[in-house]
């Protein structure tokens, strides 16, 4: 057991308050108490509110036997045992550590009860034959009384500095910017068993011990803090902390390779076949909803990857997995559909009809997934060129009924988007077979896909679909859009509004060549009359 005093020293009167501590078998104090040092800190800056001078600050004591009048708070259950003034008197020979703290008379009054120094003794009492000095921002300072031996044993730091000037009883760590820790980490000198002292703190106060443990060349602790940091678990904003201060003592030549293993790998790059076994799990997946959740995953986890430079030399292997699962979605695809196209298939019970319509679903919904990461990719144009050159599964599709065939054309519709978009840029040739094999099929699939598929957005469809069309020459323009304006005259709200694109025909049909006449003519005329006033500006020429 042992004890802090905390003193505050006025003219004719000394009160003493209690400072709790806690005492390991092998004399650690484990700052138990780091309001102490905190609301230090905090009532010298000048920028804080100042609190009532009538409301001294509140010491944290852990009451063991005598109940106090004063109401103050216990520490948690798990550190060791607290001994406070009221517990013992100052004659009592039972061994202690005391440590008396003056507090200066603050500049302003209202503060002045806090302390500005504070002195601790570690081991047996009157035992130290050192003293280190902490110094802190705002002119804090703290005393330790500590055993050479013990410091020169553990501090690399320390021992160098006794080493140069041999026959020092006390040094001085000036601008520590955690004199808590600081005080900690010299504690965990005097410990058999520095990882045990670690359990239940937190990833944040373990990284501050590692690094004043490595300011003091403190390696048996540096090593425990490893030990910890490899056990635990952290992610996020730990995980980037966790790697910048590991990363900073490879150096040091202490085991960091456990740690960074969690993050990192021996091999540079991802291999070809882990991104494929990822891919084909998730497309072969029969459980709807964990297959609609992990696609939105790898979705996301894709592009944020798109977004890193150093990416890129990756990029050609996932390309070739993601066409080699198009093209097998393709295969079953077209498989599906021919087996669904052939006579009597429609007069099969439900039972042996529902297995085929679930998996031709499953395929379009498979290839939706594929093409959108294609396009974030900027990689889908091969795709176009693949989808507007399956001739035999257009064909197929007008013998389907409506209910077993509208999914496939949701990748026509993302096509025509990511081409409305820029996100595509597939030849001309390429967007006039696109037009000429998909646009019917979507047309007469439309009223299905505004309701039966739920990721439809008809707005986004229509722009994607007129702009596509108006990317080709202007006979194709008007040769697409009188046929549309045929079935949209027939269906109404059941065929896709293309009035904008129409809108942009007409004008460049019937507007544009009168307004480049005209055009032609003011040019024309204006450089007729051009010398006239040159002439009248120069009569003399």
């Amino acid at each position: 057991m042992a004890e802090i005093r905390l003193t505050r020293v006025e003219q004719g009167q000394t009160k003493i308050r209690n400072v709790p501590i806690a005492v390991t078998p092998e004399g650690f104090w484990c700052c138990p108490s780091p309001v102490v040092f905190q609301k230090t800190l905090k009532a010298q800056n000048p920028l804080n509110k100042p609190k009532p001078s009538s409301s001294p600050p509140k010491i944290t004591v852990h009451k063991k036997q005598t109940p106090m009048t004063e109401r103050k708070p216990t520490l948690t259950p798990s550190r060791p045992g607290i001994v406070s003034d009221d517990q013992r008197t100052f004659g009592s020979d039972t061994p202690g550590l005391s440590a008396p703290v003056a507090a200066e008379r603050a500049p302003r009054p209202k503060i002045e009860n806090l302390p500005r120094k504070v002195a601790i003794e570690f081991g047996e009492p009157g035992t130290s034959d050192m003293k280190v000095i902490l110094l802190g921002k705002q002119g804090f300072c703290v005393k330790l009384s500590v055993h050479k031996n013990i410091l020169v044993e553990n501090s690399r730091y320390i021992a160098e500095k006794l080493f140069e000037q041999s026959g020092l009883s006390s040094l001085e760590i000036d601008d520590c910017e955690d004199v808590e820790i600081y005080v900690e980490t010299v504690g965990l000198m005097y410990c058999k068993e520095i990882k045990q002292r670690l359990i239940k703190q937190s990833v944040s106060r373990v990284l501050r011990i590692l690094k004043v443990a490595e300011l003091l060349g403190f390696n048996s602790c540096m090593q425990s803090c490893l030990e910890y940091l490899e056990a635990v678990p952290w992610v996020g904003e730990e995980e980037e902390k966790v790697v910048s201060s590991v990363l900073r003592l490879q150096g040091e030549g202490i085991g960091v390779t456990p740690v960074l293993k969690r993050v990192s790998s021996d091999i540079s790059r991802p291999p070809k076949d882990t991104l494929s076994q990822i891919i084909d799990l998730v497309l072969k997946s029969n459980e709807e909803r964990g297959r609609r959740e992990m696609k939105s995953v790898v979705l996301k986890l894709l592009r944020e990857n798109n977004s890193l430079p150093s990416y890129a030399g990756s990029a050609d292997i996932c390309n070739e997995t993601l066409y080699s699962s198009c093209k097998s979605c393709l295969n079953s695809l077209v498989s599906w559909f021919r087996q669904a196209a052939e006579p009597g298939f429609a007069d099969k019970p439900m039972d042996s009809k529902e297995p085929v319509v679930k998996h031709i679903a499953l395929e379009a919904d498979n290839l939706s997934w594929l093409v959108e990461i294609l396009a974030d990719r900027q990689a889908a144009d091969e795709f176009a060129l693949l989808w507007a050159g399956q001739q035999e599964l257009a064909t197929l599709h007008s013998k389907l009924t409506i209910v077993s065939r509208y999914h496939v054309s949701c990748i026509t519709a993302r096509l025509f988007v990511g081409i409305g978009r820029g996100e595509l840029l597939p030849t001309k040739d390429t967007r006039q077979l696109l037009l000429q094999t998909w646009l019917e099929p979507l047309i007469n699939d439309y009223s299905w896909l505004q309701h039966g598929c739920r990721s439809f957005d008809r707005k986004v469809v229509e722009e994607g679909i007129g702009r596509t069309i108006l990317t080709l020459p202007l006979e194709e323009q008007q040769s697409i859009l009188l046929s549309w304006l045929g079935s949209f005259l027939k269906a109404g709200d059941n065929c896709p509004n293309l009035q904008r694109a129409f809108e942009v025909w007409w004008r460049r049909t019937f507007i544009r060549p009168h307004m480049e006449v005209q055009g032609n003519l003011l040019q024309s005329d204006s450089s007729m009359t051009s010398p006239v006033v040159e002439l009248r500006k120069y009569p003399h020429e």
